[in-house]
């Protein structure tokens, strides 16, 4: 049997070291996700309110009731409810006689979700073409720069409330606060790129007439391309906080915004859903993040990947 040919080889080694380097990461993840776990009980044990677990388990009745050695109002049930009190929330009635709490945030999530994206798109596009004009034209760099670095120190909050009730435009008001913090890191992101393809190449294009245009798009954009998607992950989760902020001023109230408002104004009866709400909004945070450097994997396939040497 013929042996299997050397490009073979390496594009299967390279696939094993990236099946190995995807395991770890995801065990880095779940180790991670367990410490966490086990450092918001231990608090609980040391320093929170007195808890007892009365349950059975295969026949077996368990019943343990804990008085913690140390009392601190952090550790407490109001402010720090234990993570099967918040598991149980998902599954009980938003409302009374309603859906399940979990389905309540689920559809939430997707309203807030369509508004991050929109968000995003705006603030990407904005960014990318202010790096492109900045890089070009260096009086507009020196000019615009320091407006657009002083445009992030305005608090977003205080922004929000002027852009919804401005404009009056519904859910496109609060895309347009998620673009507001979106499209700076792609600006920054994408000018550093920009001028990180190698000025020796930009002079050998420019000799062969290469035009301004074919240059950008032949060499400082696929130079640029790491640093942009480096950006492009910075500003998917910071799209989702914008999209929850910008929704607290108005008026929408079918978005995470408005259901965390809600669970927030009943959170000395029942703090659990509020965390509830709070894990869900962590969840489309990362799950916006995934899907940029999913998108970023399937871009950059192979472009910087160092090659295996054959044994």
């Amino acid at each position: 049997m013929a042996s299997a040919s050397p490009s073979a080889e390496r594009t299967a080694a390279v696939a094993a070291r990236d099946g190995i380097g995807r395991g770890r990461r995801t065990l880095g993840v779940v180790v991670l996700l367990l410490l966490l776990a086990v450092a918001w009980e231990g608090a609980k044990w040391l320093a929170g309110d007195p808890w007892r677990i009365h349950a059975g388990l295969a026949g077996i009745a368990i019943d343990y009731e804990h008085v913690p050695p140390f009392q601190i109002r952090l550790a407490s049930d109001l402010n720090l409810p234990h993570l099967w009190t918040i598991a149980a929330a998902f599954a009980e009635p938003a409302q009374r006689n309603g859906p399940p709490l979990l389905g309540v945030l689920v559809q939430a999530a997707g309203f807030t979700f369509l508004e991050a994206a929109v968000g995003f798109a705006i603030g990407a596009v904005l960014g990318l073409v202010l790096a492109i004009v900045f890089v070009h034209v260096r009086l507009l760099e020196r000019s615009l720069v320091p407006y657009v670095v002083a445009s992030q120190t305005v608090p977003i909050i205080a922004v929000a409330p002027v852009i919804v009730v401005g404009l009056k435009a519904g859910w496109f008001s609060v895309a347009l606060i998620a673009s507001y913090l979106t499209f700076f890191p792609v600006t920054m992101g994408a000018l550093r790129g920009l001028r990180a393809a190698d000025p020796r190449t930009i002079e050998l294009m420019r000799s062969y007439a290469a035009g301004t245009r074919d240059v950008l798009l032949k060499l400082r954009l696929p130079a640029a391309a790491p640093y942009i998607f480096t950006a492009l992950k910075v500003s998917a989760t910071a799209s989702v906080v914008g999209a929850i902020i910008g929704e607290l001023p108005s008026s929408i109230r079918s978005g995470l915004g408005g259901a965390i408002l809600n669970l927030n104004q009943y959170y000395a009866t029942g703090p659990a859903r509020l965390w509830a709400a709070i894990l869900v909004a962590a969840a489309l945070g990362i799950l916006f993040f995934t899907i940029v450097w999913l998108v970023e994997r399937w871009v950059l396939t192979g472009r910087y990947r160092p090659e295996v040497e054959p044994a």
